[in-house]
């Protein structure tokens, strides 16, 4: 059967869902590069909630999704960007998630890092912020996770140059009990965070923050760069203080930056490894033999749906990452918290389903393709 998938001019084309998945098995942990999937939380949808208010979780799914990619060798980056931070999920639902979250990966052996923010605060006073990063510090540390200390959008309102965020950082990083991830998240992802360390010239940045880097490399595991630039990212990874890691953030050029060069790799802490985890996790296996061709000839080809995913405006992929989670059989329904299942138009998610389906990322094809149907009836496109 051919499903009749909408165009943005208006038009529909008929497209013919293929009919079986790659077999990826569960397998043991990764060992040639640390690989985090940032990943996304259901939303109860039986909640009688608003776009306003907190968030209604389904923990029992949530839950399960992040065993899902644990099972695959992979790591959980907790209460991140996709598992929306500051876009329908407050720091009360992120402090629950990170315990929730943590308590589960201590039971199945699982790795897992998790965000520190000040989103319980919106604005403040320098030492306001500091104290906001304190608590949620305080809460990962105590949970037993990783810490991943985020960009801060009080931050980038209150600061008033590059000392602020050296002096900021630098207390969090002297009290942190062990070493953390600093997480650079560019404008693109979220517009209040331009002119992130102190300069809106990314040279300036960088130094900055190479600055910091390099006055605490004892309490820095890794950097992770969201910029969507590999050339800055790559020059940046090279002059990391040895022993500090880059994780690539870059949802556009992931397979080269995780491959590397002779001068070194990227690992990777990836909001679209949150759809791609399984086939993510066979072709960083075949990167551990040393085959990087073999992983690039299986990585490579899921660029074009990354790509899509994450078009501008980019903070809006969410909307496509638990799109495609429900079609994949992941969770039961298409809701989101803060109601971001419309954040997206209907031509846009038929090209993701498209994309995810011709890569054979729906365990089930044809549940994958029920659910498509139900959704273009419901917006009225004729099959």
């Amino acid at each position: 059967m051919t499903l009749r998938l909408p165009l943005p001019d208006g038009s529909t084309r008929a497209y013919a869902p293929r009919t079986e998945p790659l077999a990826l098995s569960p397998a043991g942990p990764l060992t040639s590069r640390t690989v985090f999937s940032a990943a996304h939380v259901v939303a109860d949808p039986y909640a009688d909630t608003s776009p306003d208010s907190p968030a209604a979780v389904d923990w029992d799914a949530t839950l399960a999704f992040r065993r899902h990619l644990w099972s695959h060798g992979l790591g959980v980056a907790e209460a991140m960007d996709t598992a929306q931070r500051g876009m329908g999920l407050d720091w009360a639902g992120a402090a629950e998630l990170i315990r929730r979250s943590a308590a589960e990966a201590r039971a199945v052996g699982g790795r897992i890092a998790c965000g520190v923010g000040t989103d319980q605060i919106t604005g403040g006073t320098l030492p306001e912020i500091r104290a906001a990063y304190e608590e949620q510090l305080a809460v990962a540390e105590e949970s037993g996770a990783q810490a991943v200390l985020m960009a801060s959008r009080a931050l980038a309102a209150a600061a008033t140059g590059p000392e602020d965020y050296l002096d900021l950082y630098g207390h969090l990083l002297r009290q942190a009990g062990e070493p953390v991830v600093l997480h650079w998240l560019g404008p693109m992802f979220d517009p209040a965070l331009d002119g992130y360390w102190g300069s809106a010239d990314l040279d300036a940045a960088t130094e900055t923050f190479l600055d910091l880097v390099g006055a605490h490399p004892d309490k820095v595991d890794g950097i992770k760069i969201s910029l969507l630039d590999a050339r800055r990212e790559v020059e940046l990874r090279r002059r990391l203080p040895e022993g500090v890691r880059c994780y690539t953030g870059d949802d556009f050029h992931y397979p080269e930056l995780i491959a590397g060069d002779e001068q070194g790799f990227s690992h990777a802490l990836l909001g679209v490894f949150d759809p791609l985890g399984p086939l993510a996790a066979e072709a960083v296996r075949i990167l551990d033999t040393g085959d990087v061709a073999g992983f690039r000839k299986t990585l490579d080809p899921t660029v074009a749906l990354s790509r899509h995913l994450f078009r501008a405006p980019t903070r809006f992929y969410k909307t496509g990452v638990v799109f495609l989670a429900w079609l994949a059989g992941h969770q039961e329904h298409f809701t989101m918290v803060g109601g971001l299942q419309s954040a997206r138009s209907l031509p846009h998610l038929a090209r993701a389903y498209e994309l995810a389906d011709g890569l054979g990322l729906f365990p089930d094809p044809a549940r994958a393709e029920s659910r498509m149907r139900s959704l273009l009836t419901v917006y009225g496109v004729p099959q």
